[in-house]
Order: structure tokens, then C-alpha cells, then sequence
């Protein structure tokens, strides 16, 4: 019994001493990109990045809001892309890995075996521009943001991984209640595929979020930038006058595009480091039962 404590303390100690290293290794870079977005350009070409910042300034941020009605309208067209995207790619999700969970499906092999061959076979990327521009009209809207993403094959798969694990005795005493098929996927399937939804989702949302290519391929208004396309630009812009300071004759250091980078990382990735700690006890029960199941 003493010795069984002992080893139990020496177990925990060691679990704790390897969480708290690894989340060092996970929480550094965090550090260097908001010490660097809020560092002087020349000192980081002096010292190069560090955890504590040699010379403070703030010029970064100030060049990124130069125009803020422009970088909130970017923020509104992501959010919303994001929010009204996500929610219908995972219906969409949802409901076709339902149908392809089922047993009583006859069909659902040789169509599982057909989303499966597009992900081996892709049509590549003239077809689609050409599909997107001159069949569907998506050039210069919301559409262009919203549909590229709406649909993802290696996320069906998954999800009807999960709900296969779901047992077939669930179905048929609803069905025994009287419950159709509409009624036991709402009812019952949605409900108990919780932790597949939230994981899904996160994938779904993060893609929405980060998506600049979309924007670069199909929008020209300005007023439809999604926010990593718009944060691009500047960059690009800031990187451009930089190439041709020497021409004008202003120094290159003075122009604070390495600081510019990080501070527009930290300017993406805050609402996402906000919204996933609520839903991590969901993505890892939905990745880990997921794969069991594959």
C-alpha cells in the first residue's frame, strides 16, 4: 500500500513536470509574436525576437487600423461567413453522415465509395475557377466565401464514423415509440454526436476564418474582403513601400513590417483562442471517438 502511494506520487509528479514543459513549448511562441508585434522594427533586426521585448512601440497596430472602418467591415464579413458557413456546413455534415451511418441504407457503401474517390481524384484548380466564375456568377460575393467551404468529404466520413458508433437498439426503440427518421435525428442522433459536432465545427470555422484564398480568386470590392485577405493586403503594401524606401530615401528600419506580420497574427487569432476553450472537452472526445470508430 506505501509503496503503491509512492509510486502514485512519483507518476503525478512526472505527469505534471511533462504537461507544464510542453505547455512552455506550446505557450513561447504565443510570447515571441506578441512581444515582436509590439517591438521596434530596428531592434528586431539587431536582437532579433525575444520573449521580453528590447525597445517598445506600438507603430505596428497603429499602421493596422490606419483605417478601421475597413479592418471592422472585414471583421463583419468573416464573422458572419464564419457563423452562417459553419452552421451549414455542419447540417449538411450531420445529416449526410446520418444517412450513410445507417444500416437499413442499401445504398450506402457505393455512395460513401463515391465521396471517398473526389477526395483521391480532384478536378484541380481552372475547373473550378472556371465552374465558380462563368456557371455560378459567385465573382463578387458573399457566396464566393460562403460555398468553397460549405461541404468537406473527409468531415462526412468522420461524422458518419461517430454516428455508426451510435447502437442500432437507440434507433429502433424510437422507431417503436413512433418516431420517424426526422424526429430520431434531432431528437436523438444530434444530441448524443455533441463532441463530433463541436469538433467538426471548430475545422469548419477555423477554415472560414483563415480562408484569404477564396477572397484573392474571386473578390475585387473591397467592401467583401474577408479579413485575412484584407490583413494580407496590408502587409503586402507595407512590404512593397518598404522594397522602395531606399528609392525615396527613407530608411528601410523605419518601416515596421516585421512587427506589422505579428500584430496582425494577433489581431486574427484572438477571437479563436477565446472560443476554443469552451468547446475543447468536446474536440477531444469527438477526434478520439472519431478515430476508434474509423
Amino acid at each position: 500500500m506505501i509503496k503503491n502511494t509512492i509510486d502514485r506520487k512519483i507518476f503525478i509528479v512526472i505527469a505534471y513536470t511533462t504537461i507544464i514543459f510542453t505547455s512552455m513549448i506550446c505557450l513561447i511562441p504565443f510570447m515571441l509574436v506578441i512581444s515582436g508585434s509590439i517591438s521596434n522594427q530596428a531592434s528586431i533586426y539587431q536582437y532579433g525576437y525575444s520573449i521580453i521585448p528590447k525597445s517598445i512601440s506600438l507603430e505596428a497596430y497603429k499602421i493596422a487600423f490606419l483605417s478601421p472602418d475597413e479592418i471592422i467591415r472585414s471583421y463583419a464579413n468573416t464573422i458572419g461567413v464564419t457563423v452562417v458557413g459553419t452552421s451549414i456546413g455542419l447540417l449538411i455534415t450531420a445529416m449526410t453522415g446520418y444517412v450513410l451511418s445507417r444500416k437499413d441504407f442499401e445504398w450506402r457503401n457505393k455512395i460513401s465509395f463515391f465521396f471517398y474517390f473526389t477526395m483521391i481524384f480532384n478536378v484541380g484548380l481552372v475547373p473550378w475557377y472556371i465552374i465558380c466564375v462563368n456557371f455560378l456568377k459567385l465573382n463578387d460575393t458573399y457566396f464566393a466565401l460562403l460555398i468553397p467551404f460549405v461541404l468537406n468529404v473527409f468531415y462526412i466520413l468522420v461524422m458518419k464514423s461517430f454516428m455508426s458508433s451510435i447502437p442500432q437498439a437507440i434507433h429502433e426503440s424510437a422507431r417503436v415509440d413512433g418516431a420517424n427518421d426526422i424526429h430520431i435525428f434531432i431528437r436523438i442522433i444530434l444530441p448524443m454526436s455533441k463532441p463530433a459536432l463541436a469538433s467538426i465545427g471548430l475545422f469548419i470555422a477555423l477554415g472560414y476564418w483563415n480562408d484569404w484564398y477564396t477572397s484573392f480568386m474571386f473578390i475585387s470590392n473591397k467592401d467583401l474582403f474577408s479579413l485575412q485577405f484584407y490583413l494580407y493586403k496590408v502587409v503586402s503594401g507595407a512590404e512593397a513601400f518598404q522594397q522602395l524606401s531606399s528609392v525615396v530615401g527613407v530608411d528601410p528600419a523605419s518601416i515596421p513590417t516585421e512587427p506589422l506580420k505579428l500584430a496582425m497574427t494577433v489581431i486574427v487569432i484572438g477571437p479563436i483562442v477565446l472560443l476554443y476553450p469552451h468547446i475543447q472537452k468536446y474536440f477531444v472526445k469527438g477526434l478520439t471517438i472519431g478515430a476508434v470508430k474509423g
